[in-house]
């Protein structure tokens, strides 16, 4: 029944007319109706009479009185549309009642009749002349299940359950009906081509749209069955759509609310994506706008407290504030935009410590309160958010009448809350904190009871796996560490110490708040003396790891290593708490964990698998495979600056680190690769002391001391008693005076105040170490040793220490730290370990390449005048069979020095030099150009590369912010491929670095006449006696300023 009941027209032929067609097929067309030209196509032929006598022909052909009594419903159901008269409706449902008894479900007009019977009962019901649409709606069903696809009839079985359907919705505001009905038009709308009848019908107003419209009333939920319908209707919604904004934004609420239940990242990130587009198609001017700007800057700023990205949490800022300026003074949602600008301000203030944000914050949170008095049905919400304002301002500022209005706005709050209110937990944990604060001002002891007990209230009222758990055992420690420190009572500590786990631990948090609370935890358990301060150390650092390796780019990375405050004095701290716990091996195990952290992060992806490949020729080239496109994901990434698109790479990046950690699960289920990519052992470390013991200076604020590592055995601890943290960073600025005082002098006259401090090195540092090194370890004299430096101990020239003094028999004179050994850095054990591991691959015959800048330009540095005679100075020093070339000049740019870089296996820089404290990423080499940055060394791979002399200033000296010290151009070159480095503590006089150049190659490479080869491991040598032969000619703080770094 064509058109559900309406008349589209009558055929007006006699039975020869249609039967002159023959065999042949033809069109019969009717008038226009929804703006289409309905046709039919007809076959007609005389197969034989009907005949009463002959019933099997009769059953064969056609059962003449379903065809008389479906025509008299037809035309009694026309009568009924025509005049209304609910007798026409009554007897056409009678005659399609007929029609189906005598239709049984095997019957193949079954379909049709059932179609027939619901279609006028629905028409009924619409005009109100039918109650029940229950039975109708069934009909519906059951003539769909008989007309599967292909059936040519399943679209119209599709349109007319979905009219049921959203009839039953209309009258009745059922739920399920709107979004079953939204189902079959996801189905539907494929199968009906533009143009055609059952696609106008479908797609109009009081078709889809209706659905659209009824889906979005909804109330969000965050099931995976009603996010899934919200995609449902998304795709009802194409580009263009009218509707798609509200459909993007039902669907981002929809997935935002399931984050707040599970905690998942890739929710967020797609609830981000769905809110940018929504916004880019809610233009200027448009009453919305406010709203989905709001509602995008509530997700990025989710987004900031769950990875930390300070880019999330300004744009989120940002939005608020366009968001309030289209909200003005009476605009009916100001109170909104006031309330979620007022929120994100507090969540700056608490990471950036602006007093003007959080004192805006609570007058914005005044004003929210003011438009939402008692009675408003989010006033509850308000006055909790003005209490966290206020509480927050307390813990800066310490104002009583601060706190206490707060703690009176919270339990105002709570009273207002049932106790199903999904945010009741929050106000639980914030009035609990309160309460702490002023259990710890005023000692009464039913503040923290009650705190104890809110927590508990709160933890009740969420699943094992609620995001917010995190702080519900977050405030639950703090009571119970309040009360320990009020009443010292061994219990509450034993308490606190099991929050701290179960808060760090949670696993649906996000790492920058586990590792807040971790970094506390390791701070209390020093402070208490307790047991457990390892475990929170050693949870920190794969915490760190994990939180790390989420971001794409190395500076990404940095910027996340440097966000938590306390952060960059764990490894050493860590350290001492091992040393103090007489684990040396775990002390050697957590400074190397901690430190070096962006090395091993990278390294990772660069990490050899010959020995996999014999394994397993199939996992080791899936792993380079992935290795690979991750490593080139984060170096696309760092290049992209719109923030929608920066959404898009991390979202790649993050599913590409997903494959990348189940390869390398996979890898570790072989038997001999249990501990592949895992923070290397003790017993894996010592391998870096194969050549001679390795030195770790610890300095941290527990204690002061060194761990040797020897060749073979345990290591060897050393405490330095006569020093401390404090010691060390006087030091570190006396030595900072006293280079550059040093600078200025004449190069003959006395260095009386750096021979001070090197003696001091001496005294208090060195000579303890010597004498473990001379007794303990009978190590001979001129062997090499490593130093490697931690925290303080990195800015100072340990490797220059010297008594200056003279013999008790005097003999001659004492010797030094360079008279003793031949003294070589490393920036971490696992990067010594891995220069060697690569200097067993040499396959190509060495080259030597001198890249020398000494013409910078305007506002790159004063011009180097001795640049190039020291490079005609290397150019003859370099033997002739080592391919030797000079780049100089014009051509000595960026471009030109990284392909010398990749060409060559042997390098000498000779330029300015800068290292950058505050963004070591960007230290750099001057070139003509631009500057030859530490990242751009860093993402070349230089397999082969073997020594780099740097001859510019500052390019061993590290990162101040991070527990990466260890970033510096000279440890750049190391980490990209270059087995030993000669590199440069502080600014370099040219005019006489000449002299150690000369010797030092000199050394070098004095042996080739006698057939010796180029060899990169005598560079500490080398340097060890340039520096002595020159001691004349070239003053003492440049003579130290040269130190070697690797093999």
């Amino acid at each position: 029944m064509v058109g559900g009941g309406e008349i589209v027209g009558g055929l007006q032929m006699s039975w020869d007319e249609v039967l002159n067609h023959g065999d042949e097929p033809f069109d019969l067309s009717f008038p226009p109706v929804h703006g289409v030209h309905p046709s039919i196509k007809l076959k007609a032929a005389i197969v034989h009479a009907c005949d009463d006598q002959d019933d099997a022909l009769f059953h064969s052909l056609v059962d003449c009185k379903i065809a008389r009594d479906t025509d008299a419903g037809h035309a009694r159901f026309a009568k009924y549309m025509k005049r209304k008269r609910v007798s026409h409706l009554k007897r056409a449902v009678e005659h399609f009642q007929l029609v189906l008894d005598q239709c049984p479900v095997s019957h193949p007009d079954h379909a049709t009749a059932l179609t027939n019977l619901a279609c006028a009962r629905l028409k009924g019901y619409i005009l109100n002349d039918i109650e029940d649409l229950d039975a109708t709606t069934s009909l519906f069903r059951n003539a769909l299940a008989l007309r599967p696809r292909p059936h040519p009839d399943h679209p119209l079985s599709l349109y007319n359950l979905t009219e049921a359907l959203t009839w039953r919705h209309d009258k009745k505001s059922t739920v399920g009906d709107i979004r079953e009905a939204a189902q079959l038009y996801h189905e539907l709308l494929p199968l009906c081509p533009e143009g055609t009848y059952l696609r106008n019908i479908a797609a109009g107003k009081n078709g889809v749209d209706y659905v659209i419209y009824g889906c979005n009333a909804a109330p969000t939920e965050a099931s995976d069955e009603s996010i899934h319908l919200r995609r449902v209707v998304l795709e009802l919604c194409p580009l263009g759509h009218r509707l798609r904004p509200r459909a993007l934004m039902e669907l981002a609420q929809a997935v935002e609310a399931r984050f707040d239940q599970h905690g998942s990242i890739d929710d967020l990130d797609t609830n981000i994506q769905l809110g940018r587009e929504a916004v880019s198609l809610i233009p200027e001017g448009h009453a919305d706008r406010g709203t989905y700007l709001n509602n995008l800057a509530d997700s990025l700023e989710s987004r900031f407290q769950h990875q930390g990205k300070p880019n999330d949490l300004d744009e989120a800022i940002s939005l608020h504030e366009l968001a309030l300026r289209l909200s003005p003074v009476g605009h009916e949602h100001r109170n909104f935009s006031l309330n979620n600008l007022g929120s994100a301000l507090i969540t700056r203030f608490n990471k950036r410590g602006n007093i003007d944000d959080i004192t805006r914050a609570i007058s914005l949170h005044r004003e929210a309160l003011m438009l939402r008095p008692p009675g408003h049905p989010r006033h509850d919400t308000t006055l909790n958010n003005l209490a966290h304002g206020l509480q927050t301002r307390h813990d800066k500022s310490h104002v009583s009448e601060d706190l206490n209005e707060a703690i009176d706005l919270y339990r105002k709050s709570l009273q207002l809350k049932q106790l199903d209110h999904l945010e009741r937990h929050v106000t639980l944990c914030n009035l609990s904190s309160a309460l702490c604060s002023r259990f710890t001002e005023t000692q009464k002891n039913e503040d923290v009871e009650e705190a104890i007990t809110l927590c508990q209230q709160s933890l009740e009222a969420l699943h094992s796996l609620h995001p917010d758990r995190h702080y519900s055992y977050f405030r639950l420690r703090e009571a119970y560490m309040s009360r320990y420190h009020i009443l010292h009572d061994p219990a509450d500590l034993s308490l606190a110490i099991e929050n701290f786990r179960l808060a760090s631990r949670h696993p649906t948090q996000g790492f920058p708040a586990r590792i807040m609370e971790v970094i506390e935890w390791a701070r209390q358990a020093e402070v208490c003396e307790h047991e457990s301060a390892l475990e929170a150390y050693q949870m920190c650092f794969e915490h760190f790891d994990s939180h790390v390796m989420t971001r794409s780019s190395i500076t990404s990375r940095r910027e996340a290593a440097t966000a938590f405050r306390g952060a960059r004095s764990l490894p050493v701290d860590a350290a001492s708490c091992a040393i103090r716990c007489d684990n040396l091996r775990q002390a050697v195990e957590l400074v190397e964990q901690g430190r070096g952290q962006q090395w091993s992060l990278a390294s990772r992806l660069r990490t050899p698998v010959e020995d996999l490949e014999s394994a397993n020729p199939t996992l080791a080239r899936n792993y380079s495979e992935l290795s690979k496109r991750v490593s080139n994901a984060a170096q696309s990434s760092a290049m992209i600056t719109d923030r929608a698109a920066t959404d898009r790479e991390e979202i790649e990046y993050r599913k590409l680190t997903r494959q990348w950690e189940a390869a390398v699960a996979e890898i570790r289920h072989l038997p001999a690769f249990s501990r592949f990519l895992l923070p290397p052992s003790y017993e894996d470390l010592q391998s870096a002391a194969r050549q001679g013991p390795v030195i770790i200076l610890v300095a941290s604020q527990y204690s002061c001391s060194a761990v040797i590592v020897p060749t073979s055995g345990d290591p060897h601890h050393v405490p330095l008693p006569s020093i401390a943290l404090a010691d060390l960073n006087v030091l570190k600025d006396r030595f900072t005076r006293a280079i550059r005082d040093s600078s200025r002098m004449n190069p003959r006259e006395s260095r009386t105040d750096l021979i001070v401090l090197l003696r001091i090195i001496w005294d208090q540092i060195m000579l303890p170490i010597v004498n473990a090194l001379e007794h303990v370890l009978k190590l001979q004299r001129r062997s090499r040793i490593w130093l490697c430096p931690t925290a303080a101990f990195t800015s100072i020239p340990l490797h220059a220490a010297h008594p200056f003094q003279t013999k008790a028999d005097r003999s001659g004179k004492e010797p030094c730290l360079e008279d003793l050994y031949i003294c070589s850095y490393t920036p971490t054990l696992s990067a010594l370990i891995r220069s060697r591991q690569l200097m067993k691959k040499r396959s190509v015959p060495p080259s030597f390449v001198a890249i020398g800048q000494g013409q910078p330009g305007a506002g790159k540095g004063k011009a180097l005048l001795a640049v190039d005679s020291e490079l005609e100075l290397v150019h003859k020093l370099v033997p002739a069979t080592a391919n030797r070339t000079t780049i100089s000049g014009d051509e000595a740019t960026r471009a030109g020095a990284l392909s010398a870089l990749q060409q060559n296996t042997w390098v000498h820089l000779a330029c300015h030099g800068k290292q950058d404290p505050t963004q070591p990423y960007d230290s750099h080499f001057v070139m003509k150009d631009e500057h030859l940055t530490l990242l751009d060394i860093m993402e070349n791979h230089l397999p082969q590369a073997e020594f780099a002399f740097l001859s510019a200033c500052h390019t061993a000296v590290g990162d101040e912010e991070t527990p990466d010290e260890v970033i510096h151009l000279a440890a750049g070159l190391q980490f990209s491929g270059f087995k030993s480095v000669v590199g440069t503590l502080w600014e370099v006089d040219d005019a006489v670095a000449k002299h150690v150049v000369e010797a030092f190659y000199g050394y070098m490479f004095g042996d080739l006449k006698n057939g010796g080869v180029m060899d990169c491991t005598r560079a500490a040598w080398a340097l060890n006696c340039a520096t002595h032969a020159v001691k004349t000619k070239v003053p003492l703080e440049q003579r130290m300023v040269f130190v070697h770094i690797g093999v």
